[in-house]
């Protein structure tokens, strides 16, 4: 049983008169504590849901992926044609995520969250109807307007807990949620794809199987709207009505995010890790299946094991950088970012040169690790490029993931050595581990100098009694935003 723990006399109002968490009253009662056993509102209830729908996200997203060599046989498609259809899976989010950011710090990630559930669900059931390579490429790009719940995602977690805990939070809903990409593999791919068979032909199982992940989807993206709350201290509606948050201008909010040239920083970094993720969702089964001459069963099952290490190696990276948050500050979550992306560019190269099944997938797990665990320390650092826009800068980084992706894509549809296609990855990746000495954000230390402010050393010290330096919001209303541009 949880112990309630009474946050003292309201000054204010508050939907919530006492937590089950633990908090920091002077960053908006946001929780200093994970407790992954606990679903009480509105910490809790949030964080669960938050993860839980982003892995139905990627269920939905992914869902078609481990079936494309019989969608390809079916349509007499080319693998120029599949990879098109990749390319599209992940462009159709870069626009939305860029887009749900700013939108998040003005309405909450909660509505935003359900709604984008429910809107991709319906290209996910139709996806049995596509008869071409240019179908097939559309519907799976409406289907991958679903992958910028991630945006909502991280947002969610970041309002709920403080940013002593956040890489953690951050990282664990963001692993979890990408989960779902390995289970999708397993699942759609060596489950329901030969239950269905076992009534049907091969074509109608494909064509029909995705109506599940679907009606997943729909229910999921209406319940977390019922159940769950943006904020600590409620709904962003209600609070607004009640004076105690400020009506936000979300082209003010994406302006500030934009112009930091940190976020463009972590917009490359993600795209050479979550990137690097999307494309091996979309490639490893058929990769498996062409190279190593396996059934799509087995292709399937093997490739589901790369979205599987999200289980650990997400959380792992977030935990990691906050634990070297606390003893060097900013500089420790600048140092794990830097590892783990130089160890996944390493791990890209000998994976491209492996030629036995045993060691190619001792490779995958290996590699699979290094890229979650670098996702989840770039989303430690987030929170501390510029809070008042986190929502957008969130988005803006998440988009990055999605270029990458695209970029990656791009690579393996128009080379013809796949190995050479692995080689510029593993490249761009060692880049990306280079920008890090770049990396400088206000009022902390980086790679290669600066001084961290005396009140944040009193938060990563825990010196003091400051609880982490929270610059003061920027109220970005509309009138403000309307005077400001004449």
């Amino acid at each position: 049983m949880t112990a309630e723990i009474d946050q003292g006399k309201d000054q204010e109002f508050k939907k919530y008169k006492t937590y089950s968490l633990k908090v920091d009253p002077s960053q908006n009662d946001k929780a200093t504590e994970i407790r992954l056993c606990n679903f009480a509102r509105p910490h809790m209830r949030a964080f669960h849901c938050s993860w839980w729908a982003f892995f139905v996200a990627f269920f939905i997203w992914f869902a078609i992926a481990p079936l494309l060599s019989e969608v390809k046989d079916t349509l007499k498609l080319s693998a120029q044609d599949i990879w098109t259809s990749n390319i599209c899976s992940v462009a159709g989010t870069i626009v939305m995520r860029f887009l749900l950011g700013p939108l998040c710090d003005k309405y909450g990630a909660r509505i935003l969250m359900g709604t984008v559930l429910m809107c991709a669900s319906i290209p996910c059931a139709l996806i049995g109807l596509v008869n071409s390579s240019a179908t097939l490429a559309v519907t799976r790009f409406f289907i991958g307007l679903g992958g910028s719940s991630f945006v909502m995602c991280q947002y969610w977690s970041t309002s709920m807990f403080a940013k002593e805990v956040a890489g953690t939070a951050n990282a664990l809903v963001g692993g979890w949620g990408n989960l779902g990409g390995g289970v999708t593999q397993l699942v759609m791919g060596s489950v329901l794809f030969p239950l269905f068979k076992q009534g049907m032909s091969p074509e109608m199982a494909w064509r029909t199987v995705s109506i599940v992940p679907a009606c997943v989807g729909l229910l999921t993206g209406y319940t977390i709207m019922r159940i769950s709350d943006d904020c600590p201290k409620g709904n962003y509606k209600e609070m607004k009505q009640n004076g105690i948050m400020n009506e936000v201008s979300a082209a003010a909010s994406f302006r500030d995010g934009a112009l930091n040239f940190n976020t463009w920083l972590l917009f490359i970094q993600y795209g050479c890790c979550f990137g690097v993720e999307l494309t091996m969702n979309n490639a490893a089964a058929l990769y498996f299946k062409e190279t190593f001459d396996l059934t799509t069963e087995s292709a399937a099952a093997i490739a589901s094991i790369f979205g599987w290490m999200n289980l650990f190696a997400r959380g792992l990276g977030g935990f990691v950088s906050d634990k070297m948050n606390a003893k060097m500050g900013m500089r420790g979550r600048l140092i794990v970012q830097a590892v783990t992306l130089t160890v996944e560019a390493v791990m890209v190269l000998v994976f491209a040169q492996t030629k036995s099944l045993g060691l190619a997938i001792f490779v995958l797990v290996v590699f699979s690790t290094m890229v979650q665990a670098a996702e989840g320390a770039t989303y430690g650092i987030v929170p501390y490029v510029d809070p008042p826009a986190t929502g957008s800068i969130s988005g803006i980084v998440g988009a990055g993931g999605n270029t990458g992706a695209v970029c990656f894509g791009l690579c393996f549809r128009q080379l013809s050595s796949i190995k050479t296609a692995f080689n510029i990855m593993g490249f761009s990746i060692f880049v990306s581990a280079a920008m890090t000495f770049l990396i400088i954000i206000k009022g902390h230390r980086s790679l290669i100098g600066g001084q961290d402010s005396e009140a944040v050393k009193a938060a990563w010290q825990r010196s003091g009694t400051t609880t982490l330096a929270v610059p003061v919001e920027k109220a970005f209303t509309d009138d403000e935003e309307e005077e400001g541009s004449k």
